[in-house]
């Protein structure tokens, strides 16, 4: 599979990503103001300010609603972030169609059964390690990390190497 995989890294312009699970661990903590918590992997934000800093576009589809996700994404330069999303496919139809993506140039990150759907229709489906059975079977690329724990950093940084934009650019700034 890895081999397969890598010949798709060089035509990736785009990276498209859920949240839940993907850029967390899945886990939501409840307080009892009915606050849902979320915790978000600072490597993963490394790599998603560096593609931003890079020219890649960077998208967020989620069918969570959470403000304080929005606002770290923002931080990290990420402007296309779609939350409480009931049809992630009219979603992606709509965030290519404004910038004139090529569904073939896209790599998605997803990890449940919501995520199938995108992940058809995409160049590059990808997943966490700890995704579902069922997106697994889905995904051309299967990160050796979990969700919420480096598996954005991955593939993030296997397409930036391939396009010679990893360098350890010390000059990126993240939250």
């Amino acid at each position: 599979m890895e081999k397969i995989y890598k010949e798709y890294l060089q035509h990736i312009t785009t990276f498209i990503f859920d949240v839940d699970g993907v850029l967390t661990d899945g886990t939501v903590i409840v307080t009892t103001s009915g606050e849902m918590l979320r915790k978000m992997n600072v490597k993963d934000g490394y790599a998603l300010k560096t593609a931003v800093d890079n020219g890649f576009n960077v998208c967020v589809i989620s069918g969570g609603s959470n403000e304080g996700v929005r606002k770290r994404l923002q931080g990290l330069g990420v402007t296309d972030i779609y939350l409480g999303t009931q049809n992630k496919i009219e979603q992606l139809d709509e965030y290519l169609d404004i910038y004139n993506i090529k569904a073939e140039n896209v790599l998605y990150m997803g990890d449940d059964i919501p995520d199938v759907p995108v992940m058809k229709l995409v160049g590059l489906p990808c997943c966490p390690q700890d995704a579902v059975p069922e997106i697994k079977a889905f995904s051309k690329y299967i990160s050796h990390k979990n969700g919420g724990k480096g598996a954005v950093r991955d593939v993030i940084e296997q397409v930036l190497k391939i396009h010679d934009k990893w360098d350890g650019n010390f000059d990126a700034k993240y939250d």
